[in-house]
């Protein structure tokens, strides 16, 4: 069935021309490098990886208090790394090159994973990172981790960043299939009517409006990674762009709405909620969406799904090969995504 579905995807993709075409040109890697997030494996790993997240952000300690009870809840382990463990297993019989994997907040951290590749004799490497969009903390940030990991590392190998993915249409028919899926676990009866909500993290206003090189990529790459979703779906169905997991100092606006208060004051008979801005069912998907907006959900009597986030869906696996045979990215722009500026908290 997600088979099917993603050929249906990727032909009506490739008709209406949204399919890149594959370069001739092979970089010359030696080696793949999956960069992301990172998460904790157990309940000690908890707080000591949330202030490693935190660090110089002004985040108030009740808050991180807080998120640390969603990890206990769910036994202190992050899905994320089990994640990234297998969309490598999935990666690698599909590409002629060493895997490795390395985090930005906690084990396996970037630097001991190039101190490792350093090791092994690797000269070049593609970097491809779990973040498929534009803004500091998607991109720029994990830019900065590589340098400040390679600068720590003797020898290290050179790391190229394979560019962003949202629009790829193996991560397009990836979440179509996910998408349809999840409309399909709705009460029949629901299912015609039922509102498409899209959701990803949301990030200070700030950010935001200097993501990528003109300012604004953020939303506008994930509002058109929701168009071609509903596209693929036919195109005629309700749906909405909206923000979950904010972390920031309250007196900081970041973008709104929230997730749960857009659920709310919907009126629609029916919902599915669409992760498109995230690759893997992390912590921040279970538990905000999976527990929070559920539970929501089911107080004020509304049906609601949660389509799947990509995760090892075979036509998203392949859009890493894709981007690997393809000419070697240009270099971002000095200006692209820039931190943002760091206030303190009042009080």
């Amino acid at each position: 069935m997600a088979m099917r579905g993603a050929a249906r995807a990727y032909g009506w993709m490739k008709a209406v021309g949204t399919v890149g075409t594959v370069g001739s040109a092979v970089g010359s890697y030696d080696a793949l490098l999956v960069v992301s997030f990172g998460g904790p494996e157990k309940p000690d790993d908890v707080m000591p990886f949330l202030e490693n997240v935190v660090r110089g952000r002004d985040v108030p300690r009740e808050r991180l208090l807080e998120v640390e009870a969603h990890y206990q809840r769910f036994g202190g382990v992050s899905p994320i790394n089990q994640q990234c463990r297998d969309l490598i297993a999935a990666v690698e019989p599909t590409v002629d090159l060493p895997v490795y994997w390395g985090n930005r907040n906690w084990h396996p951290y970037l630097e001991d994973t190039l101190r490792r590749m350093a090791s092994d004799g690797v000269k070049r490497a593609a970097a491809f990172v779990t973040s498929a969009y534009s803004s500091y903390s998607a991109c720029r940030q994990y830019l900065d981790d590589i340098a400040l990991a390679r600068a720590a590392v003797e020898g290290a190998p050179e790391v190229v960043k394979l560019p962003h993915y949202y629009d790829r249409p193996g991560f397009v028919a990836a979440m179509v299939d996910h998408t349809r899926e999840a409309l399909e676990r709705l009460p029949a009866e629901h299912r015609d009517g039922a509102r498409l909500v899209f959701t990803a993290h949301s990030v200070p206003i700030s950010m935001a409006a200097t993501s990528g090189p003109d300012g604004g990529a953020y939303e506008a790459q994930l509002r058109r990674a929701a168009e071609l979703v509903v596209t693929g779906l036919g195109g005629d169905r309700g749906w909405d762009l909206v923000w979950q997991s904010r972390s920031g100092p309250p007196h900081v606006p970041w973008l709104e709405p929230d997730v749960c208060d857009h659920l709310r004051g919907l009126g629609a008979s029916a919902v599915v909620l669409v992760p498109i801005g995230f690759v893997s069912d992390h912590m921040e998907v279970v538990y905000d969406l999976d527990v929070e907006a559920a539970d929501l959900a089911r107080e004020i009597g509304l049906p609601l799904a949660r389509a799947a986030t990509v995760g090892t869906h075979p036509s998203f696996v392949a859009v890493v090969g894709e981007l690997l045979a393809e000419p070697e990215p240009p270099a971002c722009p000095p200006g692209c995504c820039p931190a943002p500026p760091r206030r303190r908290a009042h009080g």
